[in-house]
């Protein structure tokens, strides 16, 4: 559980008037200044666009410090749990706070099989959609359609049963998922099989058709579970927030999922994979893969090109998140044989940016976004399917940040405050 240290008081001073507010800090030593009194005492706000200095909640969920380039899931360093674990190992963790036994990670991937299957009425929902509609569009209305068909999980008691109702959204989504992508190329669904694991059967069902006899190859499910663990979690982002603001109204946890689905599928967050490939490709054919061109465009802040995969809000430093993708991203290039364009065309935008002192002086680096499209690209999976697999990995995350709001004490409905610029009051003539 989260270890708050009591640091004193900080003092306000405006109009004459001192106002005391509490500090405190965690057990990483952040500091915060506690302001839950501030309006009251004062009659003023912070003013904070984008929530940048603003701590919304007390977590014990995940950990980073972006000046050092660290992310923790609940004490555990990421690299130390691409390398160790699976997905579902952390999907685990995540939700409970631990990491399982034996037995509990044989219970938990027996749960994920049992409500692999979606309900064959939903399965019917795919024909209503056009073949071009977009999997996150998709996934959101499936995520929320969930609601409808096991009401039960509006259940006062949301520890009871916990791994069922976790189960059967991190494998009924990942089984939408696969079937939007055989909606889109007009091939037969491919139901999941007992005998696979979670990530294999994912691949299994996205590439498996009567003509191919395809078998998953164990690089690319090693590299799915790492990729899907380097998503998992990521602290208070614009989704994990979405996911937590639609919660605190009282919506279901298939409501509040279905939220964040929709956030992550903007393109300056989950979005950003696929804009990497999108960006890359127009480099190759209307820059003609000038790289220096591009970076001296990135540079210019009249142009409005913008260098996608490159620096974050968080992180000052090198992504830690992008150190593993990258590696993975070479393993499965080198296995698949792939000779892909874009793939060198990341590699020499990558060294210039590493290279010129405007990146490192702006703490700009390359992030996870920057790796993941090429890897996912290698792999097979389409463009329009990156930000699906980001919302599969981040989903035990979402779940595990809508628990802890749902069990805050000092847990409120998400009402932010502003500051009017309008007209003051005027009559109507």
């Amino acid at each position: 559980m989260s270890k708050i240290n009591d640091l004193g008081i900080a003092k306000l001073i405006y109009d004459g008037k001192t106002t005391e507010l509490p500090v405190f800090e965690g057990s990483e030593h952040e500091k915060a200044v506690d302001i839950r009194a501030l309006r009251k005492e004062t009659g003023m706000i912070t003013y904070d666009p984008g929530f940048v200095n603003t701590g919304c909640c007390k977590s014990d969920v995940t950990y980073i410090d972006g000046e050092k380039g660290i992310l923790r899931y609940r004490g555990y360093d990421i690299n130390d749990l691409a390398e160790k674990c699976e997905f579902i190992d952390v999907a685990y963790l995540l939700v409970h706070g631990a990491l399982p036994n034996e037995k509990q990670h044989a219970e938990f991937s027996s749960n994920l099989n049992l409500h692999s299957l979606l309900h064959e009425d939903m399965r019917h929902f795919f024909d209503a959609y056009p073949d071009h509609a977009h999997p996150m569009a998709t996934l959101s209305a499936m995520a929320v359609s969930l609601s409808t068909f096991y009401p039960e999980l509006d259940d006062i008691s949301l520890q009871e049963n916990i791994d069922y109702k976790v189960t059967r959204l991190l494998s009924k989504l990942r089984t939408a998922a696969a079937f939007s992508f055989k909606k889109s190329i007009g091939h037969p669904i491919v139901y999941p099989k007992r005998s696979l694991k979670y990530c294999e059967n994912f691949l299994n069902m996205m590439f498996w058709n009567p003509v191919n006899d395809y078998e998953v190859d164990p690089v690319l499910a090693k590299a799915l579970n790492k990729l899907l663990i380097l998503h998992a979690d990521h602290e208070q982002n614009c989704s994990a927030s979405v996911v937590k603001m639609v919660g605190s109204a009282g919506a279901n946890l298939y409501a509040s999922i279905s939220a964040g689905i929709c956030a992550l599928w903007g393109p300056l967050h989950g979005g950003a994979n696929q804009h990497v490939i999108e960006m890359l490709q127009r480099i190759l054919t209307e820059d003609e893969g000038d790289v220096h061109r591009i970076i001296e465009r990135a540079k210019d802040k009249n142009d409005p090109f913008r260098l996608m995969g490159v620096g974050h809000r968080v992180y000052k430093s090198y992504d830690p998140r992008a150190k593993v993708a990258k590696q993975m991203c070479k393993d499965v290039l080198a296995t698949m044989g792939v000779n892909d364009p874009l793939v060198d065309l990341a590699q020499k935008l990558e060294e210039a940016v590493l290279a010129d002192d405007y990146f490192a002086e702006r703490s700009l680096y390359p992030n996870i976004d920057f790796y993941t499209g090429l890897t996912y690209r290698a792999m097979g999976i389409p463009t329009n399917m990156f930000t699906v697999m980001f919302a599969i990995g981040r989903m035990p995350g979402w779940i595990a940040q809508w628990l802890e709001m749902r069990e805050d004490p000092h847990g409120r409905i998400g009402r932010p405050r502003q500051i009017y610029t309008g007209h003051a009051q005027r009559p109507v003539i």
